[in-house]
């Protein structure tokens, strides 16, 4: 497992196993969001089994699957409440990273400046920069 900080409270991943909270929890990780649908992957990887193992080892775990053909501002919004109200650090994970990088870019689109947000993934190993018309949009939008 990779892990890919973005920013000291919010790290991202691709898809992780139930052996790897084990390394979670020693990395001092307080949240997992799961960013990937259960219907994209085989049974022993379902959200209900990373669940089970993060709650047995005092992590918290928000589903908030994202599909691969696109977000809805339903999961922006939910990633935007663990973001902000969930315990620190978070681990987001998906099946390459790349989702909870973008979920994290269309949180931030009127928190930070566009750059920030690109460089930032970039710098995690994310090239999100096709997404600068719509970021640049959302933060019109809440101007």
């Amino acid at each position: 497992m990779k892990i890919n900080l973005l920013t000291p409270g919010y790290s991202v991943s691709a898809q992780l196993c139930e052996a790897d909270f084990a390394t979670l929890k020693a990395e001092g990780f307080k949240t997992v969001i799961c960013n990937r649908p259960d219907e994209e992957i085989e049974p022993p990887l379902h959200a209900k089994f990373m669940q089970a193992e993060a709650a047995r080892l005092g992590i918290a775990l928000i589903y908030n699957p994202v599909s691969s053909r696109g977000f809805t501002m339903p999961n922006v919004d939910t990633q935007a409440e663990a973001i902000d109200n969930a315990e620190k650090p978070i681990l987001a994970y998906c099946h390459t990273g790349t989702r909870s990088t973008v979920c994290w870019a269309l949180v931030h689109a009127n928190r930070l400046p566009v750059d920030e947000i690109i460089t930032t993934a970039a710098r995690a190993g994310y090239d999100i920069g096709k997404l600068r018309p719509q970021l640049e949009a959302m933060a019109e939008e809440e101007a």
